[in-house]
């Protein structure tokens, strides 16, 4: 896990700690991703495209194969979405993420993250 969230944080390969199947969940959503360069280009857009945005570890729970990260995504949005044009607004919003880890590598993360909270910047004036 460390070296997955360094290179999270980074900006480097991360996907390569997930395996082939790795499942996303957007719980607030109910959105599903599957596979590996699925998950690597949604989570790169959240924060190369849609945002100039990283995440901030603040705590992490690791258990027999589950971790449990929290996290404030701390960005700028400076892509356009659907349409609508980046507004430049800052924010900083806490999420969760609970990870599946088994000998291969991340084979699921369900995200507790307010998609509806961070959409909502495409909305401000």
């Amino acid at each position: 896990m460390d070296s997955y969230l360094s290179a999270l944080m980074s900006g480097g390969d991360f996907a390569q700690h997930f395996t082939e199947d790795v499942l996303w969940t957007t719980i607030e959503s109910g959105e599903q991703i599957v596979g590996r360069e699925a998950v690597r280009n949604f989570i790169g857009s959240m924060h190369t495209t849609l945002f100039d945005a990283h995440p901030v570890l603040k705590d992490l729970v690791v258990g027999e194969g589950l971790v449990a990260g929290e996290f404030d995504f701390v960005g700028t949005n400076t892509g356009d979405y659907e349409g609508v044009a980046a507004t430049g607004q800052e924010l900083r919003i806490p999420y969760v993420v609970f990870y599946d880890v088994t000998e291969s590598g991340i084979s699921a993360l369900r995200a507790y993250l307010p998609i509806t909270k961070i959409m909502a910047v495409f909305r401000a004036t």
